[in-house]
């Protein structure tokens, strides 16, 4: 008890200082009872507008994710890698991407389908459910009245048809053409191109002139003709494969009437196609080219291709530099670019690994699935991922991948709607991999909660952005 003097004192003090705090003695406890004082964190993250995927999964809130959307403030560019090992949800996540993306009208999707089973490609449930036709590049039914794709359409500019054969050329001999195969190849579109008006110009234009040059040409460059000739004469021989090999009917016609570049899904069929042999490339090659030049324009749209075992395009090096162009240009135009590889050792160990490099780069998104440890290992050091992202990818299950969206690293579970997964989970998916965890379908009460909220921001965006133009215009006019 303090004596009159001492409380006085204190009385003073306090009044005119404020009351003093006790002095607390410090308490020795445990890491597991003192983590109860601090609030669990998570990182922020991407915005409330786009495509749901899934939840965080240490926070729990929704992930949302649109590379349109993020483009310019998040994201550098809007192109996609995804990776991991089969039977983890890739299949799964693409599928229910391009089912949501297109819930927005300004979208339109392009889909290489390079699997399948039954006789028909994995995108083929979805195809049907929105009312599309695949264009399925199937090299026994071209000759049957089947698909064609014409490398000389009219609809490619003649650079685009030129860079086109010389792509398809150097894919099928694993080299550079020379100059003077490629001067042999550059005279004799010029002329199929210049003599042929009444009709679509085709391949066997283009061997029928390499093989019987026209005098002209040789002396333009005060060549003999024979000359010409032989330089061409490999030329001739790679694109007769095309005309009469075991590719012949794809390419050596007119572009088959009738294919809808104005659908809201197309989707290439690719699925009859040796994955494994010179075909693939040469069929990426042609399909990327004439999409850049008949599908890609400046309507505003916002365009996603979408190819699956990409690996096909990363690993050659001609094909690879042709899309890595596409790109570059396709970036300005809205496009999307979304590569499915099952390994990245696929790609950064082949023939292609300066060209796999520079695409890399420009995948600003990255997903990565489960894999094993080695792998996860070197994917963390050439994605530059956190330590302790690597260490968990082994561990993942079916439908969790690490997300690094341009540094901001989560680990997501993919939610799929019990509306979607007839269409996602096919035969050849369940048999793979038994198919996807339970706990990966969304339950109907919850998916419907989170698109509602979807659906009433998208709407009050919507509203916000009504009444702004009503306040400019009223404000408009009282200027005036």
């Amino acid at each position: 008890m303090l004596d009159p003097i001492g409380a006085l004192t204190e009385a003073f003090t306090s009044f005119l200082f404020g009351k003093v705090e006790t002095t607390r003695l410090p308490v020795r406890t445990s890491t597991g009872q003192a983590q109860a004082v601090y609030l669990p964190t998570a990182a922020p993250g991407l915005g409330d507008s786009g495509v749901i995927i899934g939840r965080e999964v240490y926070s729990g809130k929704g992930y949302i994710y649109d590379p349109f959307q993020l483009y310019g403030q998040q994201l550098p560019a809007p192109h996609w890698l995804v990776l991991g090992e089969s039977g983890n949800g890739k299949s799964a996540l693409e599928k229910t991407y391009v089912l949501r993306q297109l819930r927005f009208r300004d979208r339109q999707v392009v889909v290489l389908d390079a699997q399948g089973e039954d006789g028909v490609g994995e995108w083929n449930l979805i195809a049907q459910e929105l009312g599309i036709t695949p264009i399925r590049l199937d090299p026994t039914a071209a000759l049957n009245g089947g698909i064609r794709l014409n490398p000389l359409d009219p609809s490619i500019t003649a650079t685009g048809q030129l860079a086109l054969l010389r792509t398809i050329i150097e894919v099928a001999m694993g080299r550079g053409l020379d100059e003077r195969s490629g001067f042999a190849l550059k005279v004799a579109h010029a002329y199929v191109t210049d003599t042929i008006t009444h009709r679509q110009p085709v391949l066997t234009d283009i061997v029928e002139q390499l093989r019987h040059p026209e005098a002209e040409s040789a002396e333009a460059m005060n060549v003999d003709i024979d000359d010409v000739r032989a330089w061409g004469l490999d030329v001739a021989l790679v694109l007769d494969r095309l005309v009469d090999g075991d590719l012949r009917g794809m390419f050596d016609g007119p572009t088959t009437a009738g294919i809808d570049l104005d659908a809201p899904l197309i989707v290439f069929d690719l699925s009859h196609i040796d994955r494994n042999s010179i075909a693939m490339p040469i069929l990426m090659a042609i399909v990327g080219v004439w999409l850049e030049h008949t599908w890609i324009r400046p309507d505003r749209k916002k365009r996603i291709f979408l190819v699956e075992e990409a690996w096909h395009i990363i690993n050659s090096p001609f094909v690879a530099q042709l899309f890595q162009r596409l790109l570059k240009f396709g970036r300005r135009l809205g496009l999307s670019f979304v590569a499915v590889v099952h390994h990245l050792s696929d790609v950064v160990d082949g023939a292609a690994a300066r060209e796999a490099a520079a695409i890399l780069k420009m995948a600003s998104t990255r997903t990565i699935y489960a894999q094993k440890a080695d792998e996860a290992r070197a994917t963390g050091r050439v994605l530059g991922l956190p330590r302790w992202a690597v260490e968990i990818i082994p561990t993942l299950t079916p439908g969790i991948a690490v997300w690094d969206v341009n540094g901001n690293v989560q680990v997501v579970k993919h939610l799929i709607t019990e509306a979607e997964r007839p269409l996602v989970f096919t035969d050849r998916a369940m048999t793979e991999a038994s198919a996807m965890s339970e706990s990966s379908a969304m339950p109907t009460d919850e998916a419907r909660a989170i698109q509602e909220a979807a659906d009433a921001e998208a709407e009050a965006r919507a509203e916000a952005m009504a009444m702004e133009r009503q306040w400019r215009d009223e404000s408009s006019e009282t200027v005036a």
